[in-house]
């Protein structure tokens, strides 16, 4: 969304999770959040379903999303934005990006990567970790065009990797702002050639989100501190793609009675569970409170 001359752009959340289980109670903290930040400002709030993975994507849990988003007592803008219905939209970024020759075909599956890192000679607790895992090693990067283009024709199965380097030296220095950390200088380049589309799967995370932000008018992004080191890449992609910039709001996490990271397995704290129980919806909201208190006590030894 761009701002008139003069003028602030509207405040626009989003809540965007993906159909792959039931909701919890940290997805109420997140929807809740997200929710009351753009109503008190009188703003603008979107649920979108991030359903680009069919293999773990289901409609019976777009239905229970909905169901419960319903049953907080939360009202969204229509119509409900749905990620597998948009795939020519990535299409057209990976082609952008691609007529930029920031992109290479990587053919390396998961065991030859693991094997490449084990063949450097790193100990497992020094090789650096991005959002998607271990940092790819550039297996593929040195392979000549001709020999791309005749495993790409061949069939040869294939992801789409980001050339950092190309990429870093495109953008040139970035910053994004956290409403919590303040302003940060963007380091893509620690994660290395990530991956924005794959064959089964023809749009990565990072890319998807970035392309729906903008396409959305999202001006504040709030997520949880899981994705605080994805904000870089996507700080990237913005650059690169010409797309308007928001401000992000990272949480906390909300954990289990062990201290585990709740997890749509976690069936006491789907909330399913707790309307089958006969929760107050009401109380959802002072709920998740009370357990970021009682965690950060944990954190703080009292």
């Amino acid at each position: 969304m761009n701002a008139s001359a003069g003028s602030e752009p509207e405040l626009t959340t989003r809540f965007a999770p993906s159909p792959s289980g039931l909701m919890h109670l940290g997805h109420a903290y997140s929807a809740l959040f997200a929710y009351r930040l753009a109503q008190s400002a009188g703003g603008r709030f979107i649920v979108r379903i991030e359903d680009i993975d069919p293999g773990r994507c289901k409609p019976e849990f777009e239905d229970a999303i909905i169901e419960d988003l319903a049953w907080l007592g939360l009202d969204w803008e229509e119509p409900v934005l749905r990620q597998s219905e948009r795939l020519d939209i990535y299409a057209e970024a990976l082609e952008q990006l691609e007529e930029m020759n920031l992109l290479y075909p990587c053919f390396c599956t998961r065991s030859d990567i693991t094997a490449e890192i084990n063949r450097s000679g790193a100990a497992p607790h020094l090789t650096r970790h991005g959002p998607d895992g271990p940092v790819y090693p550039g297996i593929c990067k040195s392979l000549s065009k001709a020999e791309r283009a005749a495993r790409r024709a061949k069939g040869d199965p294939h992801a789409l990797r980001l050339d950092m380097d190309a990429a870093m030296a495109a953008t040139g220095p970035l910053t994004w702002h956290d409403r919590t950390r303040g302003e940060q200088v963007a380091r893509p380049d620690l994660f290395g050639d990530i991956v924005l589309a794959r064959k089964d799967v023809a749009t990565s995370y990072h890319l998807a989100v970035t392309v729906d932000d903008a396409a959305q008018g999202v001006t504040l992004v709030t997520r949880g501190n899981d994705l605080f080191a994805a904000t870089h890449i996507h700080r990237q992609l913005q650059a690169l793609l010409g797309l308007d910039v928001p401000e992000w709001h990272h949480t906390v996490l909300l954990t289990n009675n062990k201290g585990a990271r709740l997890a749509k397995r976690d069936k006491a704290f789907t909330l399913r569970a707790m309307r089958e129980a006969g929760t107050d919806p009401e109380d959802l909201w002072a709920m998740t409170i009370r357990q970021i208190a009682r965690q950060a006590a944990s954190t703080d030894g009292i």
